[in-house]
């Protein structure tokens, strides 16, 4: 996997920053352009780069402050024609597929993180879907609540957070789970209020269903398949294979959860919404410690290829001198 690194910097940096990318191992191609950026003045430095050098070539760009003096952008080409490339991916360790580009990650999380008009929209349809299959004993509605649900966003948000110490994604992460499930569910509580005087639903219709008991039972299979769910959501993000968190979204409870709640306090089944409440919790817990675990063994493992390839240079002089 090849990726193209596109630097903009001041001409007088263009040197130090073109050796800083010749020199890195992974590198296939540098080309340098005098003079192509008009805002800011300076230079452009396009580089071909296996993806799992990515991180390192990066960090030792940010160390040289290429970021404030100019921008560094990455894009990953669909198709790449190169005897070069094929070396320098053969060359680099690890593989690109597992690899962690680190503000990658966390522009990502952090753009689905965001409370919007968008993320309220689809958490307040995805419940409202919810509430519906619950009173109605619809699994399949619920199965399509749980993948409308945008909440994967922000957990995974969180867990960057809490490993990369960003407090500030952090926040962002926590606002929109602070106060998009308490939207939601006040507007699912507010719909089962009005539907039961319509005659939409009977008041015991929580002691019919079949289908959603498993909702109101927490147990311990709702800790494991949350920290699956949450160790696999995490993992498509890293990969990039965002099919995947399409299984996410329907392995979890954590929409049909909040729309249970909500049903229940209407109706008066309290014991029935405490038990809710607390999937509801063990879900979110078991998604962002999950989460957390995968990126702690990522970033162990990232920092262990880094040293091996810095001392790969070492001993190949070491050898080249003998």
């Amino acid at each position: 996997m090849i990726a193209e690194l596109r630097i903009c910097v001041p001409a007088e940096m263009s040197a130090v920053v073109t050796d800083c990318c010749t020199g890195e191992l992974g590198v296939a191609e540098v080309s340098r352009q005098p003079g192509a950026s008009v805002l800011p003045a300076g230079d452009v430095i396009h580089v071909l780069v296996a993806r799992e050098s990515v991180e390192r070539l990066v960090e030792k760009l940010q160390a040289l402050n290429v970021q404030e003096q100019g921008s560094i952008s990455v894009a990953m080409p669909e198709l790449v024609l190169s005897d070069r490339a094929d070396k320098a991916t053969a060359d680099a360790p690890g593989e690109g597929a597992d690899t962690v580009i680190w503000d990658e990650v966390s522009r990502q999380t952090g753009e689905d993180s965001r409370l919007t008009w968008s993320y309220l929209a689809f958490l307040i349809l995805a419940t409202q879907l919810a509430a519906i299959g619950i009173v109605t004993d619809s699994t399949i509605a619920i199965v399509g609540a749980m993948a409308v649900g945008p909440e994967f966003g922000p957990l995974a948000a969180l867990a960057v957070a809490l490993v990369r110490g960003q407090w500030q994604l952090g926040r962002s992460a926590a606002l929109a789970l602070g106060v998009g499930f308490p939207t939601a569910m006040l507007a699912a509580a507010l719909t089962a209020w009005l539907s039961v005087p319509l005659g939409l639903f009977p008041p015991d219709v929580l002691d019919r269903g079949s289908a959603v008991d498993f909702i109101y039972h927490p147990g311990p299979y709702s800790l494991i398949v949350a920290v699956l769910a949450g160790t696999a959501g995490m993992l498509s993000v890293i990969s990039r294979r965002s099919a995947a968190l399409v299984g996410v979204f329907i392995s979890v409870t954590t929409v049909p959860a909040a729309g249970f709640v909500a049903v229940a306090l209407v109706l008066g089944e309290y014991q029935k919404a405490a038990g809710s409440a607390v999937q509801l919790g063990l879900n979110l817990v078991g998604i962002v410690a999950a989460a957390v675990a995968v990126l702690i063994f990522y970033r162990l493992v990232t920092r262990h290829r880094q040293r091996g390839a810095s001392l790969r240079p070492r001993r190949t002089a070491t050898r080249s001198r003998r």
